[in-house]
């Protein structure tokens, strides 16, 4: 499958245009990441997954897998886990596009370690 046909089928029709944002963002901040299908879900891929897309029936989650090691100055990374964190998104409106990018960027200065 691939992540156009995912988000076809996967995606609810009210969060695609979140889904292509972020999409954008990623190609924007970090064009040297793959996008692939990764554990059944949209993910991007340097050296390792940078992120993943995940789509619920309420939002769209955007999951940075090092998320717990990021400085979070906007205070919108969620989760509990150790390693992974998330930003729900619900709607573009609300979407802090300076926010993602600020976590993009860290997720690809973690991976190039």
């Amino acid at each position: 499958m691939t992540v156009d046909e995912f988000i076809e089928t996967k995606v609810l029709p009210e969060y695609r245009g979140i889904v292509a944002m972020i999409r954008q963002l990623m190609h924007e901040v970090a064009p040297n990441a793959a996008e692939v299908i990764a554990y059944g879900i949209p993910a991007y891929k340097v050296n390792r997954i940078l992120a993943v897309i995940s789509p619920t029936k309420k939002d769209i989650t955007l999951a940075f897998s090092r998320g717990a090691e990021f400085e979070d100055k906007y205070g919108l990374l969620q989760g509990v886990g150790k390693l992974s964190k998330h930003v729900k998104i619900k709607s573009l409106d609300t979407v802090n596009k300076e926010a993602l990018r600020y976590y993009i960027e860290q997720a690809l200065e973690l991976d190039a370690e």
